[in-house]
């Protein structure tokens, strides 16, 4: 098996979807699958451990550390063509994947997708509510031109089918249970962050951007800094936001993009993980910090609901009010017993995700699409005949 994949950016710890990349990189390799990416963003030559393809690209304009590439397949045909894929897999439903889908469809080679993205989500957090229904009708356009749609989440999978998007199939993600570990916890690391004594920590990871629905998460902590002084908010990761969200959360601590082993302190080193992201397709972050043997408190609605079973491997809380996810937050921290069998709860959760299981569906969905695909052609030029 031969598979070309369309991301769009291949920087490593660029965001969730590229630490799911490299990780299927690894696995897919393992397995003896030859592949190769193309990207507008790729990493230096010296760290390409598989072929890669930069096409040109131009600025996103709401977000610059993303780019968009140039329309058309001109720029990757001839280097796809040369590898000759059995599949093409689209990770990003922007212009480079709409080339994709589009290239597959002309040279008769089958394409499938995964929505790892909820873009129409964004719409609200960028006063852009009246683009969000040609964002649908865009990607119905695409992704009816794939042969399968892997989809992380059952809540997902369940509002593309409501959109009309069919040939959907649920192939969650997975976690590394020896990075993500409660074993990284650290009373020395805590202390360093102004975390003593009886003092709790929550923390955050991932992308500071407004689509995160971070306003929800500055207005709970004000909240439970009006009501009490044992609270530590601890934040890692980078994004356009950080200086006006520092300037929101007075006393919170900003530790930048972390990675490996800091990481995994981090996240097992605190007391609970908050994330009110409602445009999750999955969240691997709430994953991580469940392998790590933290209970979350999350936004009901999106990729995380169905993650988090409420009340037992983690809270719910009603999305974008910040009042309510204060109280969800207070309440686990005033109850030490319940939050501790919670945590174990959500750990054991997270050791049953195995990330060889998911790529090995995958690798027997390439398969399968492969072979309908063929049989569908000889079928078709039967006809003809």
């Amino acid at each position: 098996m031969r598979v070309a994949h369309f991301a769009g950016t291949m920087r490593s710890g660029h965001d969730g979807v590229t630490k799911v990349l490299y990780r299927m990189t690894t696995a897919l390799t393992a397995a003896g699958v030859d592949h190769m990416f193309v990207s507008p963003i790729l990493p230096p030559p010296e760290k390409r451990t598989v072929p890669m393809c930069e096409v040109p690209s131009m600025a996103f304009p709401l977000y610059k550390d993303y780019r968009v590439a140039t329309p058309g397949s001109r720029y990757f045909a001839g280097p796809v063509l040369d590898f000759r894929p059995d599949i093409l897999h689209i990770h990003s439903p922007c212009s480079l994947g709409y080339a994709a889908m589009r290239f597959g469809r002309k040279h008769h080679i089958p394409v499938v997708a995964t929505y790892h993205t909820h873009f129409t989500s964004y719409a609200k957090y960028y006063n852009i509510q009246l683009l969000e229904p040609f964002g649908w009708n865009y990607l119905r356009h695409l992704y009816d031109g794939c042969d399968r749609i892997f989809v992380p989440s059952l809540p997902i999978l369940d509002e593309l089918w409501t959109q009309g998007l069919r040939r959907l199939e649920h192939l969650p993600h997975g976690v590394d249970t020896t990075a993500f570990h409660p074993s990284f916890r650290s009373y020395a690391w805590r202390a360093a962050q102004g975390v003593e004594g009886n003092m709790r920590m929550l923390f955050y990871a991932g992308r500071l951007v407004w689509e995160k629905d971070l306003r929800t998460l500055a207005q709970a902590y004000a909240l439970l800094r009006q009501r009490r002084k044992d609270v530590v908010l601890v934040l890692a990761g980078e994004g356009p936001i950080r200086r006006e969200l520092s300037s929101m959360m007075p006393g919170a601590v900003f530790l930048g993009q972390l990675d490996g082993e800091a990481l995994s302190t981090a996240y097992a080193s605190a007391d609970l993980f908050v994330f009110p992201s409602t445009t999750e397709t999955f969240g691997n972050v709430i994953l991580e910090a469940m392998a790590s043997g933290v209970a979350p408190v999350c936004a009901r609605e999106g990729g995380a609901s169905g993650v988090v079973q409420h009340g037992v491997t983690g809270v719910l809380s009603t999305p974008h009010d910040g009042a309510e996810f204060a109280g969800a937050i207070e309440r686990l921290l005033d109850a030490p017993a319940k939050r501790e069998t919670m945590a174990m709860q959500a750990l054991e959760f997270a050791r049953r995700q195995s990330w060889p299981a998911i790529f090995q569906r995958m690798q027997e969905s390439y398969a399968e699409v492969r072979e309908k695909y063929v049989h569908r052609t000889r079928k078709r030029a039967r006809k003809a005949a």
